[in-house]
C-alpha cells in the first residue's frame, strides 16, 4: 500500500525538520532541513538526493539531466543497489529495489539533533520473478553534521540466499583532475576498463581517465582529497569489504548526464561487490553502513 503526501505528513512528519512533498516526475520525496543540515530523499529507491551540513557547499552530486519518473533509476545521489551490484543478462542493472516504492517505517529526532528516517521493503510478487526469496530490507538515514546510511537486510525465508549491495554514493568535487582518493593503497583491485584485470593500487587514487575498479579485501576508511574546493570528505564504512571507485570520462555518453558533468562528480562506493558476497541463512542479517563527513 502506497502511502500518499498528507497521510505520510500526519504519520512521519517532524514540524520544522521533515516534510514530504510531491518530487520531480510526483515522486514522494522527504524533505530535512534542521540546523545541522539538509536533505532530500525520494522514496522511490531509498534513494538519497541531496546532503548539505550548515555552512557547507553540496557534498552528494546529482546530475542536471537526471530523469524523475517512476520505474526509472535517477542518476546521482545515492542509489541502493540490492540484491546484487552490476550487470545481470535480462535483469535490472544493480538489482531491483533503486527502482521500487519503499515505504516510511519511522522518523524521528534524536538526542543530537540529527533527523533518523526509516524507509522498508519487502518481497511482492515481482521481486519474486527476478529474485525467488523472502526478505526484509530496511535502510536507516541519520542526517546531521555527519551522514550516515545503514542498509539491513533480513532473511525472512526458509532458505539461505547469497548477495551483492551498493551504496552507489555520488560525491561533488570541484575539478575531477585536481581530485584524488586516498585510503588504498596497496590494494588490490579489478579493473574494469581493463577486462576486470586484477592490479595493485600504488599511492593515492588519480583521475586522467575513466575509472572503474572494485577495490577487494577493504575495509579503510577513503578520504575524497578535493584540492579545488578545497575540502576533505571522509568516508568510514563498516559491512563492506569491497570499494568501487568510478568516473565515466568525456567518452562515455550517458542520456541523464549533461555533457562536462564528469569533471564535478566522483563515485566512491561503500559495497559488496565481485568476489566480496554476503551469504544469509534463514533468520540472519546483514548491515551495510556508510558514514560520511567532511
Amino acid at each position: 500500500m502506497n502511502q500518499d503526501i498528507d497521510t505520510l505528513n500526519r504519520q512521519f512528519g517532524l514540524p520544522g525538520a521533515l516534510h514530504f512533498v510531491n518530487g520531480g516526475g510526483d515522486l514522494p520525496v522527504a524533505e530535512i532541513q534542521t540546523s545541522l543540515a539538509s536533505a532530500r530523499v525520494a522514496l522511490q529507491g531509498a534513494h538519497l538526493l541531496a546532503w548539505q551540513p550548515a555552512g557547507a557547499a553540496p557534498v552528494i552530486w546529482l546530475s542536471q539531466a537526471a530523469v524523475f519518473a517512476p520505474g526509472q533509476p535517477v542518476r546521482g545521489g545515492v542509489p541502493v543497489c540490492w540484491p546484487w551490484f552490476g550487470a545481470r543478462e535480462g535483469l535490472p542493472m544493480h538489482g531491483f529495489v533503486r527502482t521500487r516504492r519503499w515505504q516510511v517505517r519511522g522518523a524521528s529526532m534524536d538526542a543530537a539533533g540529527q533527523v533518523v528516517l526509516r524507509l522498508g521493503l519487502n518481497e511482492d510478487a515481482d521481486t519474486r520473478a527476478m529474485w525467488d526469496h523472502a526478505f526484509d530490507l530496511e535502510w536507516v538515514l541519520t542526517v546531521g553534521s555527519t551522514l550516515t546510511m545503514t542498509l539491513v537486510t533480513r532473511n525472512t525465508g526458509t532458505a539461505p540466499f547469497t548477495l551483492t549491495d551498493a551504496l552507489h554514493s555520488y560525491f561533488c568535487v570541484g575539478d575531477i583532475h585536481q581530485t584524488t582518493v586516498q585510503g588504498l593503497d596497496g590494494c588490490d583491485y579489478l579493473d574494469k576498463v581493463q577486462n576486470f584485470a586484477q592490479l595493485r593500487q600504488s599511492g593515492s587514487v588519480e583521475f586522467t581517465g575513466e575509472t572503474d575498479r572494485i577495490y577487494i579485501n577493504t575495509t579503510a576508511d577513503c578520504v575524497i582529497d578535493d584540492q579545488s574546493q578545497p575540502r576533505t570528505i571522509r568516508i568510514s564504512k563498516s559491512g563492506s569489504s569491497a570499494t568501487v571507485v568510478w568516473n565515466p570520462w568525456r567518452d562515455k555518453v550517458f542520456a541523464d548526464m549533461a555533457a562536462g558533468e564528469y569533471q564535478q562528480m566522483l563515485c566512491v562506493e561503500t559495497c559488496n561487490a565481485g568476489p566480496d558476497q554476503v551469504t544469509l541463512a534463514p533468520g540472519q542479517s546483514h548491515a551495510l553502513s556508510a558514514c560520511i563527513r567532511l
